[in-house]
């Protein structure tokens, strides 16, 4: 099976393994998928980070109205209520006057750091330098973690409106966000291989070859970003153990040059 080294600019962000006679479409389908589902596990979790903190979203209607404001428009959350975490809340008021403010208890908020951290670590880029393949069935499984734990301190579910519960059943809106610069539309979606865009309709193998035993770094980007940059001839690594090794070979070959006048004018 073939690695792809799949870079998003010059940074690596996972290794996915398929084989050179797999279908383009497939590979570019699947990679986004991959791509797209870390970014919905980032964001959750800088939510759920927030839902530890701060209880549940409030209404749209509410959101950075203070207190006064609320009262005076008579405005109120009617999930509140409703969804409160397992074991109670304390009050922690949201600065951002985001969400309501009832914050789980303290062995509530263990269960969502536990299952932030785990879900972060099946994803991370750096399993690219352990060598550790990613699959769209691994990303399934974090977010699944993170849905379970969060199922866990509110049984009775999210609000509709909370952003956590729309990333859970993909109708969240990224319009307006930095996010949304971030996801990669499918149908937008490229892929590059040393400098040549990966066309839909063909065999990997007519990018990479026959040899199903190889590791390439593949680029993905969205039309109209154009070509991504080529990757270096070398890495600053081994240009660096290359400089000394010159620098060695230089000091070296002074050392040889004095020692041979040295024997010469002994001679003499």
């Amino acid at each position: 099976m073939v690695i792809l080294n799949v870079k998003r600019g010059d940074e690596s962000l996972f290794l996915y393994e398929t084989s050179v006679n797999t279908a383009t479409d497939t590979v570019i389908r699947e990679l986004i998928s991959v791509f797209n589902g870390r970014l919905k596990i980032q964001r959750l979790c800088m939510e759920i980070e927030e839902l530890a903190d701060h209880g549940t979203m409030l209404p749209a209607e509410m959101i950075g109205l203070n207190d006064d404001q609320i009262e005076e428009l008579k405005l109120k959350d009617s999930f509140a209520d409703r969804c409160i975490p397992m074991g109670g809340f304390t009050f922690n008021k949201d600065p951002l006057c985001r969400r309501n403010g009832q914050q789980p208890n303290e062995a509530m908020r263990k269960v969502l750091t536990k299952a932030m951290a785990d879900a972060k670590a099946m994803v991370d880029k750096k399993l690219v330098k352990t060598s550790s393949n990613l699959t769209l069935k691994i990303v399934e499984e974090a977010i699944n973690i993170l849905r379970g734990a969060v199922t866990i301190v509110y049984p009775m579910k999210l609000p509709p409106h909370d952003t956590i519960q729309m990333e859970f059943v993909n109708m969240e809106d990224l319009s307006g966000t930095q996010a949304s610069k971030e996801v990669i539309e499918p149908s937008k979606a490229q892929l590059w291989f040393a400098g040549r865009q990966v066309l839909p309709g063909k065999q990997l193998s007519e990018y990479l070859g026959n040899n199903d035993k190889t590791k390439v770094v593949v680029k993905l980007n969205q039309l109209g970003e154009g070509p991504p940059g080529r990757e270096q001839v070398m890495t600053e690594q081994f240009r660096r153990q290359m400089m000394a090794a010159e620098y060695r070979r230089q000091e070296e070959l002074k050392l040889l040059n004095r020692t041979i006048k040295a024997e010469l004018c002994h001679a003499k």
